[in-house]
């Protein structure tokens, strides 16, 4: 029995108790605009309504990396740890930080700020085989909750070219049949998925 999954915090987003118990690989599924506190939310396929909100020096890891066009985020994949050391206020209160993401050819180095006076290097390591998961297009498809969830779950593995996997289409088929859409529901996801007309 894992008993991790007991000691998990109630809350809206990824926090360091978290990672206690070791690093996380995850998906991202969107990229939203956050508070003025932390202004960027990423939302993660494996934990829904629970997104990572990076803190700065993360944030700079993101765009050296990836660039800062967060759309081209979605479908790619970081591993995230609880680091302990992070300090706020002064104190050492712990925090998340990224270890590994897809889409880099190698190792990548930036330069991050530690104290108002002092800078050191951070390095990110390249994600083994996190170009193209598949296992998050089926995990997104079977956790859709409505059409346009089904739809989003849709939109992803398209753009990770899995739209023609069997396995894939024969997922989004059985959550389609599970899902009822009301009958006046304005919307009819149905035909940007299969790219047919129900009858």
């Amino acid at each position: 029995m894992d008993i991790s999954t007991t000691t998990q915090p109630k809350s809206d987003q990824q926090n360091f108790d978290d990672y206690i118990a070791g690093p996380k690989t995850v998906t991202v599924s969107e990229v939203r605009k956050g508070s003025a506190e932390q202004p960027v939310e990423i939302h993660l396929t494996e934990f829904p309504g629970r997104p990572f909100k990076p803190s700065k020096s993360m944030r700079r890891v993101l765009v050296a990396c990836w660039g800062p066009e967060a759309s081209a985020y979605v479908g790619r994949q970081m591993t995230l740890f609880g680091d302990p050391t992070v300090r706020f206020g002064g104190q050492e209160v712990g925090g998340i930080r990224i270890s590994h993401l897809s889409n880099i050819p190698a190792p990548m180095t930036i330069s991050l700020t530690v104290t108002r006076a002092k800078r050191a290097p951070y390095t990110v390591e390249p994600l083994a085989g996190g170009e193209k998961p598949v296992q998050a297009v089926l995990d997104a498809i079977g956790s859709a909750s409505s059409m346009p969830a089904l739809k989003a779950a849709w939109d992803l593995a398209v753009k990770l070219g899995h739209a023609g996997d069997p396995v894939v289409i024969a997922a989004k088929e059985q959550r389609k049949t599970e899902l009822t859409v009301p009958a006046d529901d304005p919307l009819d996801y149905t035909d940007d998925m299969d790219g047919q007309v129900d009858p």
